[in-house]
């Protein structure tokens, strides 16, 4: 059975069992585009050598076999941006240095398989299953072919906390929600445990709520009830529960 292990400081974890897996999500490669044409600059320099770096860095750390990336590499839908012809294709060849990947694509993914090399693993968009984990992106709801699972790990949300009051107000962080499985599988008995993870993008956090846009998913949608939750800063502080999910997600 895997144990999963949310990593210290930083928005990823780790699936560890027979083998060691990393899983990030949400990169949005080439994301400085979309905010520029908002007139909001964060600097001339792409950020996708800060990615790298800081991927390296957490690599070296964890000597993970293979990375897992829960969709959303790139930043456009339906198109590849100039920027994402480049970026895309560089990241990835820098990465399978280091480690195998995996890519289970998101909903900004379309057209991903035209920027990554052949040797990194491109699955169904619903995710696939280690042990009794899911891991998904989150913006499709899985069938009942995965309704033996006990965990799913998604993506997607990119969650932050808000609290004008508060010093970590606009901070990624980490949800974890226990609910009836039923909710999402009919027929189904048992708890279902969702950790949902934090944007590995550092630029995606916003200081006041009117500047964030929560991304739904069908899997949050359909449950109408959750047993027990806790919200988690990236370096482990446990902020909230159930009470402020609504605020979240």
């Amino acid at each position: 059975m895997v144990k999963i292990r949310i990593i210290r400081s930083e928005p990823a974890l780790l699936l560890e069992g027979e083998k060691k897996y990393l899983v990030i999500t949400d990169l949005h490669i080439g994301f400085e585009n979309d905010f520029a044409s908002n007139k909001i600059e964060i600097g001339k320099n792409s950020s996708v050598n800060e990615t790298i770096a800081k991927l390296k860095k957490i690599i070296k750390s964890e000597n993970p076999e293979s990375i897992i990336f829960l969709g959303d590499i790139k930043s456009s839908i339906k198109r590849i941006s100039n920027a994402e012809w480049k970026e895309v294709p560089y990241f990835f060849e820098e990465m399978k240095r280091y480690a195998n990947l995996i890519l289970i694509p998101g909903n900004h993914d379309a057209n991903i398989q035209r920027l990554i090399p052949e040797d990194v693993t491109v699955t169904n968009s619903i995710g696939f299953v280690i042990d009794d984990v899911l891991l998904t992106h989150g913006h499709a709801l899985p069938t009942k072919n995965f309704s033996e699972i006990k965990k799913i790990v998604m993506g997607h949300i990119h969650p932050v906390f808000f609290n004008n009051d508060s010093l970590l107000n606009g901070e990624r962080v980490w949800i974890s929600l226990k609910a009836k499985k039923d909710q999402i599988f009919a027929s189904s008995f048992g708890e279902l445990e969702i950790t949902i993870v934090p944007s590995f993008n550092p630029y995606f956090y916003a200081t006041q709520k009117r500047f964030y846009k929560k991304s739904i998913s069908p899997i949050i949608e359909k449950l109408k009830h959750v047993e027990e939750a806790r919200v988690v800063t990236l370096d482990g502080t446990i902020i909230g529960n159930e009470s402020i999910l609504e605020n979240l997600i």
